[in-house]
């Protein structure tokens, strides 16, 4: 199996099923990403959205407006996504550089590196690319823990992270006129990856138990 035989085996199993974004992300390519990618942090995608709902309803989910605000104040608002003052701490904290570096968050957007992003507080490989594919556009292929899983129920063994993302966009890259038919359309490589990711993540989370997940349905269809 290759990447992008698993990718056309979720296409077919009708993966991704919450078409909520066009990049499968919520409100992708906003500032939104920026912030939901830090809170994500081991805890669930539903209560980050609580967090995001609270600093919408305060008007201040922007870039601006968090990169002034104290600690405390912006923890409370974020409290349903864990860990908060820590979170607040480090989205304070790259708001605070962000500002500096780029001044703006389209600057951001178009001119940001992976390694400035990794060297930021708090934000490790699967959230520096969240923030380049969703929040940027960037051809970048997001890995995370449901990958991990998913690729090992297979038998694939990684021995780093890249390592991963690398066998994902090869596969892709290498049958890309393939790929362009299931959409009926030719998209973005940008999107093809963003997407991608969206099909195992929510494939995981409907047949994973425990720490493993059942890999039979992609099984029949390869």
């Amino acid at each position: 199996m290759n990447s992008y035989e698993l990718l056309k085996a979720l296409k077919k199993l009708s993966y991704i099923k919450d078409e909520r974004d066009p990049y499968w992300w919520p409100n992708s390519g906003s500032f939104e990403v920026v912030i939901g990618a830090i809170l994500t942090q081991q805890t669930k995608w539903e209560k980050v959205e609580k967090s995001l709902q609270n600093l919408r309803d305060k008007n201040i989910l922007d870039l601006n407006s968090i990169s002034k605000m104290q600690t405390k104040e912006l923890g409370e608002l974020i409290k349903p996504s864990g860990f908060y003052n820590t979170k607040a701490k480090r989205v304070i904290t790259l708001c605070k550089n962000i500002k500096e570096e780029f001044d703006n968050f389209e600057t951001f957007k178009n001119n940001v590196q992976r390694q400035w992003l990794l060297e930021q507080k708090g934000i490790g490989f699967e959230s520096a690319d969240s923030i380049l594919c969703y929040g940027c556009y960037k051809e970048v292929m997001v890995g995370d823990s449901y990958t991990h899983r998913l690729l090992s129920a297979f038998g694939f063994e990684f021995e780093t992270y890249d390592e991963m993302t690398e066998w994902l966009k090869e596969g892709i890259y290498e049958n890309l006129e393939k790929i362009y038919p299931l959409y009926e359309k030719e998209i973005s490589t940008t999107q093809i990856f963003a997407r991608f990711h969206g099909k195992i993540v929510e494939y995981c989370k409907d047949f994973m138990k425990g720490k493993k997940v059942n890999t039979e349905h992609i099984k029949n269809i390869i």
